[in-house]
């Protein structure tokens, strides 16, 4: 769902509805991700209170209009409603698939079921951004394109609806073996508190989840419109688009397990310092070669962050209270994208493309300083119990 977008938007705003402004352009990245932070911090008490299965087939529900509103739209209002409707999708759908494996594994194995988790997700982006470049390129920016998310909203919804399992239980059993501290019971507001700001891997988390969809933004609003400036075609730029992506799909189905074994500090400060020179190559390069270069470091730099990110969450977050951490901590992941579609857009106009994308790298390495500051090695914490209670002192 959202790999039909990564190629096309830009060059849609640009050539179908003469958007020449990059803050006009990018408004579908900044509705897209405040809708989905919202729903991502609301999704995990969802879960929690009516069970998993009826949060992800209600997130499926709302995404079957999305595709529809992009062919049919007379103007660009249309798409920015329709990535509203998108947000509102992939912050239940996907904030439940990975609650879901966290509720299946154990601690030992969480990176491994992560890195599963967004390998599917983003090796199906970048088919997608793939496919879909390859489409327009020979039949134009609508409608055929967006036939594939169509198909994809209906097979989703078919597919959580008949085969899925509630997985509520595990979680309450693992919750029931794990011990509290003393304390009153948290809130969820004092949850919020605690992954955002208290506890320092959870906000040192948090942080890095915001600056790395920050530059997520870039890669999907602005990469497009700069490599067109470039003079490549729509099925070149639909390859680059699809490049990111797919090693970044590839590459989490070992930095995950990985992360169980070397621990998650490492990957994550390393890799946004490997993304930001990512970023640097790209914004200070030209041409096909050097900006597939570029793409495919990108694309290491986020495999070693992203199921990191979430793997971290879960050694920290107790399993009582842990579908809302995760939710607070995709709050401010997915608020990236829609800081990154005003920041981009705004220095884009101001400065150009290139130095938006310089400024985005600048941020990029001091969250991997960040991070190598404040967060402690979570994974050695959680095998002794780490922090039991959102109300703990601890840490």
């Amino acid at each position: 769902m959202v790999g039909q977008e990564r190629t096309l938007l830009p060059l849609l705003a640009r050539d179908v509805f003469g958007l020449t402004a990059f803050t006009s352009t990018l408004t579908f990245l900044v509705a897209f991700g405040a809708t989905k932070a919202v729903v991502n911090a609301l999704a995990g008490s969802l879960s929690d209170r009516f069970g998993r299965k009826p949060v992800l087939v209600t997130g499926w529900m709302v995404g079957l209009p999305v595709p529809l509103l992009i062919i049919w739209a007379p103007s660009w209002w249309w798409v920015v409603l329709a990535n509203v409707l998108l947000g509102v999708n992939q912050g239940l759908t996907w904030s439940t698939t990975i609650n879901m494996k966290i509720d299946l594994v154990g601690p030992e194995r969480r990176g491994l079921a992560m890195g599963l988790n967004e390998a599917s997700g983003y090796g199906a982006v970048a088919l997608t951004a793939l496919a879909t470049g390859y489409i327009a390129a020979r039949a134009g920016l609508r409608p055929e394109p967006f036939f594939l998310g169509i198909a994809y909203a209906g097979l989703g919804l078919a597919m959580s609806a008949l085969f899925v399992r509630e997985t509520r239980q595990f979680a309450r059993q693992e919750a029931a073996d794990t011990p509290k501290a003393p304390g009153q019971t948290g809130s969820i507001r004092h949850v919020f508190f605690l992954t955002s700001i208290k506890e320092p891997a959870l906000s040192a988390c948090s942080q890095a989840g915001l600056v790395n969809n920050l530059n997520d933004a870039l890669a999907w609003g602005v990469f497009p419109l700069f490599f067109a400036r470039g003079g490549l075609s729509v099925e070149a730029i639909g390859t680059l688009t699809a490049l990111y992506p797919a090693v970044w799909a590839l590459g989490q189905l070992f930095t995950g397990a990985l992360s169980d074994r070397w621990g998650r500090k490492r990957l994550i400060f390393m890799g946004l310092w490997v993304q930001a020179l990512a970023i640097a190559v790209i914004g200070s390069t030209r041409g096909f070669g050097l900006w597939a270069a570029g793409s495919v470091v990108l694309g290491v730099g986020t495999a070693m962050v992203y199921p990191t990110l979430l793997a971290a969450i879960g050694d920290v977050a107790h399993p009582a209270w842990r579908a809302s951490s995760v939710g607070v901590y995709r709050f401010w992941r997915d608020l990236g994208f829609a800081l990154g579609g005003l920041l981009t857009g705004i220095v884009a106009d101001a400065y150009g493309l290139r130095t938006a994308i310089w400024v985005v790298a600048a941020l990029t390495a001091f969250s991997g300083f960040v991070v190598a500051v404040r967060m402690y090695e979570t994974h050695a914490r959680a095998r002794v119990g780490s922090l039991a209670h959102p109300d703990s002192t601890e840490g």
